[in-house]
């Protein structure tokens, strides 16, 4: 605001959404970390979830206040003062502290082997990518003494932020959902089960999100002549082979039925024939 450069405060909301974001993150670690309860018998996993929406509607605020500022400054004519040089300064410091952040983030991640820290190191170079632009429309600015192109440069990080704040959307309700981002996880559940003998005709499969945990329920046919002891333990090889092929399985609920039983309701989740 100081320099006069709406490109610059464009950077700056998006810079601001990631601080959000990590205000959040602290905020919802605590309540991730309560164990489950009457109230909450699965925990508190979705609480991550359902922040991130929250948070979705904070940038989509923000960046929407943007675009139409910059629309109303384009149909008025756009800037007519050409941004101070403390404009390219500040955009120089931000790049250089986003790349100092980005490296300390993917290292950390890689170390402790954090997902998160590790997707926010990348978004991290996403923004850089922004500043870098915001600095080169500047610079085009001065060459070319044409101070409108301010006000294009952030019309066109609003639409970035909107677009960003959609994204997040998007994911969140596809988790809240239940749906599946991956749906090759279903072809590593097959192929857990054929390796474990005596568990036939795996049908009614489904995987849902839970956080960052997968949580994965199956009907399974084993021998009907079999003792429930043996079947328990055919499940509970199932579950074991599950487990060592996927990673942050919280739970796999396994509902053992005699081999040839046929019902109605099997049509529900997924089977080898629907992949």
């Amino acid at each position: 605001m100081i320099s006069g450069s709406l490109a610059v405060i464009a950077d700056g909301v998006d810079s601001s959404s990631d601080v959000i974001t990590s205000v959040i993150t602290l905020i919802t670690a605590r309540i991730l970390t309560r164990p489950p309860n009457k109230k909450y018998p699965y925990g508190y996993d979705k609480a991550d979830t359902i922040a991130t929406k929250l948070l979705s509607f904070i940038i989509f605020f923000a960046g929407a206040q943007l675009f139409i500022s910059t629309i109303r400054k384009l149909i008025s004519g756009g800037s007519t003062e050409i941004p101070s040089k403390l404009a390219v300064i500040i955009t120089i410091i931000s790049i250089a502290g986003k790349l100092l952040l980005a490296w300390h983030q993917t290292r950390v991640g890689k170390k402790t082997e954090s997902s998160m820290l590790i997707a926010n190191g990348k978004n991290m170079k996403n923004d850089i990518l922004i500043s870098s632009s915001v600095l080169i429309s500047l610079i085009f600015i001065y060459v070319f003494k044409m101070p409108i192109l301010d006000t294009i440069f952030a019309l066109m990080v609003s639409i970035w932020v909107l677009w960003v704040a959609f994204k997040i959307f998007k994911e969140t309700s596809f988790e809240l959902m239940d749906g599946t981002k991956d749906c090759t996880i279903y072809e590593k559940i097959f192929d857990a089960i054929d390796a474990v003998e005596g568990a036939h005709h795996p049908h009614r499969v489904r995987a849902r999100n839970m956080g960052h945990k997968i949580m994965i329920a199956i009907d399974l046919e084993v021998d009907g002549d079999l003792t429930l002891r043996e079947a328990h333990e055919i499940a509970h090889n199932v579950e074991e082979s599950i487990k060592s092929r996927i990673a942050n399985v919280f739970d796999v609920t396994i509902h053992v039925e005699p081999l040839g039983d046929q019902k109605a309701e099997k049509s529900l989740g997924v089977t080898k024939s629907s992949l």
